[in-house]
């Protein structure tokens, strides 16, 4: 099975950036398409972006959408989330998923990271 370990997160003032990273351990992300959600405490946990293994096709929840890139380095079995101009509801754990399926849906993202953290301050 699959293991995932996301890196990165950390504190950071609104306005600020953040680069986080998804590394898998033991096999390569290939043949599962990769995405970041977030859960923020006492929240269900959302869709932040997605990337195709190809890494042509990509899609965003719309509240990241022109602020958040994500792509993916196969040759480094690594997917990254590029976060720019950071809000304070950004704060959330950050997790990384692989699922066989083009889905924004949770439940059907197979493997999971242990999640990282990220704060926004004022």
């Amino acid at each position: 099975q699959v293991q995932l370990v996301e890196s990165g997160g950390g504190l950071v003032q609104a306005g600020g950036s953040l680069r986080l990273s998804c590394a898998a351990n033991g096999r390569t992300f290939s043949g599962y398409f990769m995405g970041w959600f977030r859960q923020a405490p006492g929240k269900e946990r959302e869709f932040v972006a997605a990337i195709t293994w190809s890494g042509r096709i990509t899609s965003y929840a719309d509240s990241v959408k022109g602020r958040f890139t994500i792509s993916r380095d196969n040759g480094k079995n690594t997917v990254y989330l590029q976060m720019n101009s950071l809000r304070p509801e950004d704060t959330a754990v950050y997790y990384c998923a692989a699922s066989q399926l083009v889905t924004t849906t949770p439940r059907e993202y197979d493997y999971w990271g242990q999640g990282t953290q990220v704060t926004v301050s004022s």
